[in-house]
């Protein structure tokens, strides 16, 4: 296994690919899980050569506390992605060489998608995004990058990002894994009680339940009922629920039979904040 962090190893290594050669990305910010695995697992599956870059992004962080508190695991980071394969290469470059003298977010029109649900509550969170992702694409020059569904609303906007600024890579979106409980697998479970690991359940169990009303009740009415639902629980605090379009992530105000919709949560529990999603239909 393959460990650089400066660009000119990066670049060196690039080199010695061949042309015909398909290349892999999987951007992450460490502290790996088993979801970060199955981004691994399809990229490898996909391409003859995979890059996983690590790197702590201080420009996607609106609260300077969440930066401070993020793990940094890099030795089991490492352990972890040689039991999925030796051939893996790490890119984990500091903050200095990818900012330079200058920690400055670049500024997007994402057409509306970062001014919703996470775009509402986290400030300039997806020009941070944008801003590593295409530093990270075009250091990189991959064809594929995998992203995972737990986080879709990025995933909607890395791939608008890639229209905007013609990067020629294929965004590829893979599926949210879950723990056995069905809480969405995320580097902040860690941080979560032994308890509250299994309570925390009840997020995706509401999704799922409110999949089934869709099929029969209005999106408001849904979104009411879940909202009900976590006011009940003193130990799960709702920050907002989104019923929307998939692609343009608008707000629903009456269904369209040809249009595919989604649900989004983000809830509160022991000062850590988890965000969900299900396909609605």
């Amino acid at each position: 296994m393959e460990f650089i962090q400066t660009k000119e190893a990066l670049a060196s290594l690039l080199s010695s690919f061949k042309k015909s050669d398909s290349l892999g990305l999987v951007p992450t910010m460490g502290a790996l899980h088993q979801g970060h695995m199955a981004l691994v697992k399809k990229a490898l599956s996909e391409n003859d050569a995979v890059i996983v870059s690590i790197f702590v992004n201080p420009t996607q962080f609106n609260n300077k506390e969440d930066l401070e508190k993020y793990p940094q695991t890099i030795a089991a980071d490492m352990a972890l992605l040689k039991e999925v394969s030796k051939e893996i290469c790490v890119f984990a470059p500091t903050v200095e060489e990818i900012y330079a003298e200058k920690v400055e977010t670049k500024r997007y029109d994402f057409e509306g998608l970062d001014k919703v649900m996470e775009g509402a509550f986290r400030d300039d969170h997806f020009n941070g995004v944008g801003t590593i992702v295409e530093a990270l694409l075009r250091l990189v020059k991959p064809d594929s990058a995998y992203f995972g569904e737990k986080d879709f609303q990025q995933l909607q906007i890395i791939k608008k990002l890639v229209a905007l600024e013609k990067i020629p890579v294929q965004v590829i979106g893979c599926p949210i894994v879950r723990e056995p409980s069905g809480l969405a697998m995320s580097s902040r479970n860690e941080r979560l009680s032994k308890a509250m690991r299994q309570e925390a359940a009840f997020i995706y169990k509401t999704l799922r339940i409110a999949k089934n009303k869709f099929s029969t009740q209005s999106a408001q009415k849904v979104i009411t009922w879940i909202e009900n639902q976590f006011e009940k629980r003193s130990d799960l605090v709702l920050e907002y629920i989104a019923i929307t379009d998939t692609d343009t992530l608008t707000p629903v105000l009456q269904k369209d039979k040809n249009l595919k919709y989604r649900a989004f949560v983000a809830v509160y529990t022991e000062n850590i904040r988890l965000i969900d999603n299900i396909a609605l239909n």
